[in-house]
């Protein structure tokens, strides 16, 4: 018999066992050869969590949380900054899967798509606002936090108009388009006491979570190397990545950053020195102002060596592998929305093995809109705050140099770890 999965077929269970719930409540008879099920078998609450027993026997891998969502009214509500593709397409569905927050608000220079994606996602009219008027979030109290997914270069502005109107701010990496703005978008946020998390959704991710336990735990001894790869095909298209003054560069704030920030989350170090190439096709406008690729290779303080690439103009490769003493970890689409996968290999007796290991998957924006909106409830610092964003900046300041002076270059050392308390992973 099938777990029942909602109310209706628990009640068609308890008609056809002669059961009701008053029965239940009273331990009623079961069916027959069977013992009356109780209140604990189908779940109880304890410190203000539905929960439930492992159904499940010895030889299952036991059943997760129970989600236990917060009610609407409790959750964080969220104005989006920007009606992109990273904010329709991925952002506002991720609400969906949350369970302590909810978009609340929009701010866009596009009345017409605004307008529609608010009646798509139940936004009131009012509270649907230009980039000139933002200011009157001030005085929406549904609104706590803002979701920043523009432009890289528009990263500071709206960061501190924000900050100044007293909203806590999640912001879409890279940081911004130059150290010095990210700089500023830390000290806003400090001088309005707000929170100012940097959207690095891979540090949320299940797989690159358990990549993180499985190089700290050293379970297939340390870590030698690692090889990053994130590429990708750019069309034609006229977009804002191919500016420079709004990027802040080509492929390697933009996706290169995903390299790049995987090597310190996973080493947990920061790196010593770089030596970095780049390169763009001559004769195609799209690279004459931005790099095309770029290629990168990082010393960390353990010895620890990870070679990086990232192009614009290649087929699309998201993948990651992870060199231990006592074997490997290869992580194709590692840097993706979905799809991620893991595959461990390493000896087996006389033999080698490469077994696949599954996890539940996830929504990573979900996951972490969620950390952010409970490091407000909570007031905590979030996992990636704006000094992670800041870091990654600097050194990506570093690449570019070793790339145009041609030799190895030492990397700055923050003053202070980048990064707060691990996320939590339940629910």
């Amino acid at each position: 018999m099938a777990q029942d999965t909602d109310g209706a077929s628990r009640r068609g269970l308890l008609r056809a066992g002669g059961l009701t719930a008053a029965g239940l409540a009273l331990g009623g008879a079961g069916a027959p050869g069977y013992p009356a099920p109780t209140e604990t078998d189908l779940g109880g609450v304890a410190e203000g969590r539905i929960r439930f027993p492992n159904w499940r026997g010895e030889a299952d891998t036991p059943s997760g949380p129970t989600p236990n969502p917060l009610p609407p009214g409790e959750r964080i509500g969220y104005a989006i900054i920007g009606l992109g593709r990273i904010s329709v397409e991925e952002a506002l569905p991720a609400f969906g899967e949350a369970k302590q927050s909810r978009p609340v608000a929009l701010v866009s220079g596009s009345p017409e798509k605004a307008r529609e994606v608010a009646r798509r996602y139940g936004i009131p009219e009012s509270a649907v606002h230009s980039y000139e008027d933002m200011e009157k979030l001030r005085d929406n109290p549904d609104v706590k936090a803002v979701y920043i997914g523009l432009p890289n270069a528009m990263h500071r502005e709206y960061t501190v108009r924000a900050a100044a109107i007293g909203k806590h701010v999640l912001c879409e990496k890279p940081m911004a388009a130059t150290v010095e703005e990210a700089a500023e978008m830390v000290a806003a946020c400090e001088r309005a006491r707000v929170k100012l998390m940097i959207a690095y959704r891979c540090q949320y991710e299940p797989y690159n979570r358990e990549a993180i336990r499985i190089v700290r735990s050293g379970e297939l001894g340390k870590l030698r190397s690692i090889q990053a790869v994130n590429t990708q095909s750019q069309g034609q298209v006229a977009q804002w990545r191919f500016n420079h003054r709004l990027a802040g560069g080509g492929a390697l704030p933009d996706i290169g950053l995903y390299c790049l920030n995987a090597t310190r989350y996973l080493t947990g170090e920061e790196p010593v020195d770089v030596f970095a190439r780049t390169y763009s096709p001559p004769g195609d406008p799209r690279w004459s102002e931005i790099e095309e690729s770029a290629s990168f290779m990082l010393r960390y303080p353990s010895g620890v060596i990870a070679n990086c690439l990232t192009q614009y103009d290649a087929f699309n490769d998201k993948s990651m592998t992870l060199h231990f003493e006592r074997g490997t970890v290869e992580m194709p689409d590692a840097f993706a929305y979905h799809g991620q996968q893991m595959y461990v290999s390493q000896r087996a007796g006389s033999l080698t093995a490469r077994t696949q290991r599954r996890m539940e998957a996830k929504n990573q924006f979900a996951l972490e809109i969620d950390h952010f909106s409970e490091c407000i409830r909570t007031d905590r610092r979030p996992h990636t705050p704006g000094e992670e964003g800041l870091q990654d900046q600097k050194l990506m300041v570093t690449i570019y140099r070793s790339a145009s002076e041609g030799r190895p270059v030492e990397m700055p050392q923050p003053p202070a770890p980048t990064r707060g308390p691990d996320p939590s992973q339940a629910g």
